[in-house]
């Protein structure tokens, strides 16, 4: 082999280094282009984005960017992996929920998922899910010193922790060999239902988990509730952080040490389709509960340790085949965050019961990640990005600023029951529910891009959700609500509501519009009906009325408006539309209704639209 000799040469070495201001710039240039005038900071300004929790993604970030340093994977604040070794070894484990309240049925989907690529169990247990009783036979066949469980079991987390533990006994299992968690988490229960639980059976198996059972943790922080209730990925990590407290809390003054307390908890967060938040939100999490550990005198207690679930918020019950993308990208975010634990949830999530197809390709999304990509080969593969170092830092802080928020009303318990919690879910939904609105952040398949002709996907209609406590959102909620409008009216009249568009001049005039125009109205379930470029205002009539259409949409260039748009809407209107829109900026355009423009409320326009069609 020939070494050759370094000689300092570097590809950039005859170039200048560029400043920051050079760069800042070249953005106004490019802003200027567009209409925008701003320079220095405002220029990089206009290209940054709003998160949630005041956070902002700008659009360059450099070695100026600093923030604390990371450490090493294994070692406090474990930033960057709770093991030196990552999941280089195995890669993560991949969990799978299930929830058939069927035993015999439960045993056929926990066998199928075990043979082809799972390597734990989530177990429903309770009203709605697998009974108790029937535990036993949903576990036949299972090698229970091999496959970890994590129970979910809510109220009847005692008796279904005794069913278990009566059968690693039965079945001569080693108390040194089962791991994953009983699910004991009473706050995150009185969250999902507003039942409140006595402590004691949480208590009660951390004590004996501790003594007996080495690698079975007893409690489960789930954060699931708060994120499902629309909180940001801050509200998440705060909620989680201030249930774990009072979790230590309970744990030390019934006689556990710190260290051993901290050693009978895994927490559980939701992973989302923005990848680089979801992997900057595990690995602040790490990060806060190291220094909660530190804090409370246990700086060896180790990291914490993640269950991540790919998020019920963002899946859509419309184009549901998306969600196979959505759950990639977030299972992918979960595995460079250093989760320990996924889940995939199937595509069909928010239909009902998953099939054998959906179940398999949740699974198989981890394996090609983990064996195709080898995507755990690299140990914190989002280290030392500047962007992610600085997002990470953001969160943490943000995070625990909810945290004491929570602490300073007296903790999770007090928080819960006061209010404070769910008005802060509240708040932070509702700026979202609006951006979701005005299409700021789109749903592909629901708000962008809907396909009206799609095949519905049926499934069996899922266990009743626990309610009483903190509400459920869903992204897709509102268009949702609009789609069945449209889905009720189809099933009643024949036809979908319609709206005629009046595409007006050359393509190079109408195209961009009117396929803007069109993707809005179908997010609301509402057919866009193209008809060969209309010339004039007679025309344009003859086609509406021709086109089964109630309400019509001009589509032009300003310039064309300003020529023929009062005379189009007119003879719309005399042709009978009852409702005249305009694709563009709202402007003084005689006989024009209503405007549908980037950032309009899309919601608030479909929903009127309805109205006007008489679609109840």
């Amino acid at each position: 082999m020939t070494v050759l000799p370094d000689d300092g040469l570097s590809l950039a070495a005859e170039f200048p280094d560029a400043t920051h201001e050079q760069w800042q710039r070249l953005v106004e240039g490019v802003l200027r282009k567009s209409g925008k005038d701003a320079s220095g900071p405002a220029a990089e300004e206009a290209l940054s984005t709003a998160l949630d929790d005041g956070l902002i993604t700008r659009p360059l970030y450099t070695s100026r960017d600093t923030a604390p340093d990371a450490g090493f994977p294994g070692f406090a604040p474990y930033v960057r992996g709770g093991t030196a070794a990552g999941g280089a070894a195995a890669g993560w484990d991949v969990r799978q929920r299930h929830t058939t309240a069927d035993p015999a049925a439960t045993n056929e989907t926990v066998l199928a998922d075990l043979e082809n690529g799972v390597t734990s169990l989530w177990l429903g247990v309770g009203p709605g899910a697998l009974p108790v009783s029937g535990i036993e036979r949903a576990l036949d066949g299972v090698f229970l010193d091999l496959a970890p469980l994590a129970l979910d079991a809510g109220g009847e987390v005692g008796p279904a922790a005794r069913e278990l533990f009566r059968l690693y006994e039965e079945r001569g299992i080693p108390k040194d060999a089962p791991g994953g968690t009983l699910g004991a988490d009473h706050l995150g229960h009185e969250a999902r239902t507003g039942e409140r639980l006595d402590p004691a059976a949480a208590i009660e198996l951390a004590r004996l988990c501790g003594q007996e059972y080495p690698h079975l943790r007893a409690l489960a922080v789930d954060a699931l509730p708060y994120h499902e209730a629309g909180g940001s990925a801050a509200q998440e990590l705060g909620a989680s952080l201030a249930t774990a407290v009072a979790y230590l809390r309970e744990l030390t003054d019934a006689g556990l040490t710190v260290e051993a307390a901290c050693a009978q908890l895994e927490f559980r967060y939701a992973a989302t389709a923005d990848q680089f938040l979801t992997i900057a939100k595990l690995r602040a999490a790490r990060r806060l509960w190291a220094r909660v550990a530190q804090a409370c005198g246990a700086p060896d207690a180790g990291a914490q340790r993640q269950h991540a679930v790919t998020s019920p918020v963002m899946m859509s019950r419309r184009d549901p085949w998306v969600n196979m993308l959505r759950t990639t990208v977030a299972c992918l975010g979960a595995g460079v965050g250093g989760a320990d634990s996924v889940t995939v949830l199937p595509f069909d999530h928010s239909l009902g019961l998953p099939d054998a197809f959906a179940r398999r390709i949740a699974r198989n999304t981890s394996t090609i990640l983990l064996e195709e990509s080898h995507l755990a080969r690299v140990i914190d593969p989002a280290g030392g990005s500047w962007y992610v170092e600085r997002l990470t830092d953001e969160l943490a802080h943000a995070g625990w600023e909810f945290f004491q928020e929570i602490e300073r009303a007296g903790g999770q318990a007090a928080a819960l029951r006061s209010g404070l919690i769910g008005d802060r879910l509240a708040a932070t939904w509702a700026k979202r529910s609006e951006k979701l609105a005005k299409r700021r952040e789109p749903i592909t398949g629901v708000s962008e891009f809907p396909n009206l002709t799609e095949r519905p996907v049926e499934r069996v209609a899922p266990p009743a959700e626990p309610s009483g406590g903190l509400p459920r959102v869903r992204r897709d909620e509102a268009y949702e609500n609009l789609r069945s409008r449209s889905d009720a009216h189809l099933a009643s009249a024949g036809t979908r509501p319609r709206v005629f568009l009046a595409a007006l001049g050359p393509a190079a005039a109408h195209t961009a519009r009117a396929s803007f125009a069109s993707n809005l109205f179908q997010a609301g379930g509402i057919e866009a009906v193209h008809d060969p470029v209309s010339v004039d205002a007679t025309s344009a009539a003859d086609a509406f009325k021709a086109s089964g259409a109630t309400v019509a949409c001009l589509c032009s260039s300003d310039a064309l408006y300003e020529e023929q748009a009062a005379q189009v809407a007119e003879a719309l209107k005399s042709a009978g539309a009852r409702r005249v829109f305009l694709a563009g900026r709202p402007a003084e355009h005689a006989d024009v209704d209503a405007y549908v423009f980037a950032g309009c409320d899309a919601v608030a326009v479909l929903s009127s639209t309805l109205d006007h069609m008489g679609v109840a």
